[in-house]
């Protein structure tokens, strides 16, 4: 529950700020790979499929156990989760400094695929219970843009420290760094804020738990969300987790430092823009669907030139252009305020995992299509990431009947009297009314 006075303390701030950088050590042992592909390649032995591969299974993993690690965190509260998930990064990214075989290297990002599925959900279940329901949308923005320094850290820092100091010292450290970390969320997080009674962890039985995900899923505005959050932020992650640098190197023929220096920018483009656009739909909620749109038509505007551009794209196109597409991950911060707007109090948790595992399958499927059709056009990237494109035309076509359904709900239940969480106004799109008003889902 928020804190009684309706104002987050002092003290509330440093358990967010010791559990957030749990979050940011996550980003930045899942974006690692985004600068290491090519020492992977040559370290496995593997081609494009293969090492397309690596992301596939820490993406599918961290997707599959969302809706597992919101029942976990009811049963076990975010700071025992938290702490576990500091052990399994560390030791995932142990693993993966010692591995010299492709399927121990697997097993090692597979690993590291489960202890970031259980960072995100836990942060904001703590923002849930220690800050007051305005700063919601704002909190969980602050959160993502913190992330984002993982993700810069990723990129030419860590980058610059696998060319000296070699793959095995540099992920022994950063493995090491991340295990001693769990002695700080062993003592400075909390699960309720001081005065406040830690309440009951009751047992969570199967069929239970499997009517809540049925009914979240059910739900119009979790599938929204879920939709927007499949559409809007695949692409940017699909770029900073594998394919940017083998396509700015290989594709594009810039230099890896160069390349490396260019994924900043989808960090610099994030942190910036999570925190304005959460403060502003926190203000305006009835801006959310007009900003989701207005962010797709102007990625797909952005793919198609990058995609048609005759040779080498400029780097004074590239800078605007991946500024603009790293909105994608803000965007999709607002499938998660979709996700709390149209879900009862005891089943937003469960909405939002289900949420969040729409971005993240859309990032594997997208991973593995790349791969794939670089290994069946012998290296075109110009081909290859048509699957960007075709992914984001699919995502698109669901997100659009899902928001139709969605005002059609809002519709019915403004005609019963029902507080609404945001006004809308009827366009001729918008489906009609049934004579008969139904209860939405």
């Amino acid at each position: 529950m928020p804190p009684a006075t309706g104002r987050a303390t002092a003290r509330s701030w440093l358990i967010w700020s010791a559990a957030v950088t749990v979050y940011l050590l996550a980003v930045f042992h899942r974006t690692s790979f985004g600068v290491a592909g090519l020492q992977a390649a040559e370290r496995f032995g593997v081609g494009a499929a293969a090492l397309g591969t690596f992301t596939v299974l820490q993406v599918g993993v961290y997707a599959a156990m969302q809706i597992p690690t919101g029942v976990l965190v009811d049963r076990y509260g975010p700071r025992r989760v938290l702490t576990v998930a500091v052990l399994i990064l560390g030791a995932g990214q142990l693993l993966l400094g010692v591995a010299h075989s492709y399927g121990l290297g697997l097993l090692a990002r597979g690993v590291l695929g489960l202890g970031d599925a259980l960072t995100f959900v836990s942060v904001l279940r703590l923002v849930a219970a220690h800050f007051p329901g305005r700063q919601y949308a704002l909190l969980t923005s602050f959160t993502a843009a913190v992330g984002y320094i993982g993700n810069l850290a990723a990129t030419v820092p860590l980058s610059l420290v696998l060319d000296s100091a070699g793959w095995t010292p540099t992920f022994l450290a950063v493995g090491a760094l991340t295990v001693l970390y769990t002695l700080v969320v062993t003592l400075r997080v909390r699960d309720v804020p001081a005065g406040v009674e830690v309440p009951a962890r009751e047992a969570v039985r199967p069929r239970e738990l499997a009517h809540q995900v049925a009914e979240a899923w059910r739900t119009s505005g979790t599938r929204l969300g879920f939709w927007v959050h499949f559409s809007t932020m695949f692409a940017p992650n699909a770029l900073t987790l594998l394919w940017g640098v083998p396509w700015l190197v290989q594709g594009q023929g810039q230099s890896k430092a160069t390349a490396s220096a260019l994924l900043t920018v989808f960090v610099f483009g994030s942190m910036a823009g999570g925190p304005l656009l959460g403060g502003l739909i926190g203000r305006r909620p009835s801006l959310r669907m007009p900003l989701v749109g207005g962010y797709i038509g102007g990625a797909a505007l952005l793919w198609a030139v990058l995609l048609s551009w005759p040779g080498p794209v400029p780097v004074a196109l590239l800078v605007p252009a991946f500024a603009f597409l790293a909105l994608g991950g803000p965007a999709s911060m607002i499938g998660f305020a979709l996700a709390r707007d149209y879900n009862p109090l005891s089943r937003v948790g469960t909405a939002t995992g289900v949420v969040n595992v729409g971005g993240f399958v859309a990032t594997t499927i997208a991973a593995l299509a790349v791969g794939v059709l670089l290994q069946w056009t012998g290296g075109s990237f110009r081909l290859s990431l048509l699957a960007i494109v075709a992914i984001l035309a699919f995502g698109t076509s669901r997100m659009l009947v899902w928001w139709r359904r969605t005002r059609t709900h809002l519709f019915l239940a403004e005609a019963r009297g029902e507080q609404l969480p945001v006004r809308i106004t009827r366009r001729r799109w918008d489906a009609a009314l049934p004579e008969t008003p139904i209860v939405a889902a």
